[in-house]
């Protein structure tokens, strides 16, 4: 989905933003050229703060709930320390198989697992512990509330939930399609949750950070 920012801002918060490694830069162009979902893709501005979200927090562990070509497990793997963990779901193999050429040539691949299938299920058969530093959320919108109700739970206390697209180009404030009206519903299930306290950014299509109490 397009960016809230109208184009010559977000140019300007692009051209302000820690230019990423030239291998990102290849995964993004990558990604641009031989899938016409590109648009899926985050890009410099959110990828570097998701990256340092994961080294702000310290985090050691990750949990990704869509991987898509994988420039969001890339940027925040680069963060984690040399034993950290991070564990990425996605549906597709076809699009893992993308992901994991360029895991491969990083020397942060290391520390990404890529689980294909239906990322309820491999939520589910995670153990309790040890549980999460950060979650990001960035899949099928129609099933954000049920990801956040299954990741919460392994999420340490004082840990952080990220979820990527929560304006849907503004859609929320009148939604009509099924995935605008899922993530005004989940929208509203972050806001009433007293077990996290949120903000919602405006950071390209809306991210929304929940911090586990």
């Amino acid at each position: 989905m397009p960016p809230i920012a109208n184009p010559e801002l977000e140019r300007y918060a692009h051209d302000h933003t820690e230019p990423p490694p030239a291998l990102l830069d290849e995964l993004r162009e990558y990604t641009r050229a031989h899938d016409p979902r590109a648009g899926m893709q985050v890009g410099r501005i959110e990828g570097t703060l998701l990256g340092v979200l994961v080294a702000l927090m310290q985090a050691r562990r990750v949990l990704e709930i869509g991987t898509f070509t994988g420039y969001s497990a890339l940027s925040m793997a680069q963060a984690l320390p040399p034993d950290g963990e991070l564990i990425t779901c996605d549906l597709d193999p076809e699009v893992a198989r993308v992901a994991r050429s360029f895991f491969d040539r990083s020397e942060h691949g290391k520390k990404i697992r890529i689980a294909v299938g239906d990322a309820l299920d491999t939520i589910r058969a995670l153990p309790a512990s040890p549980p999460f530093d950060l979650v990001f959320i960035d899949a099928d919108k129609v099933r954000y509330s049920t990801y956040y109700e299954e990741a919460l739970p392994r999420l340490r206390r004082g840990g952080l939930i990220v979820a990527d697209n929560t304006l849907w180009s503004g859609e929320v404030l009148a939604p009509e399609t099924e995935d605008a009206r899922a993530l005004a519903a989940f929208n509203d299930l972050v806001l009433r949750d007293p077990r996290v306290e949120k903000v919602m950014l405006t950071v390209r299509d809306g991210v929304t950070l929940a911090r586990k109490l």
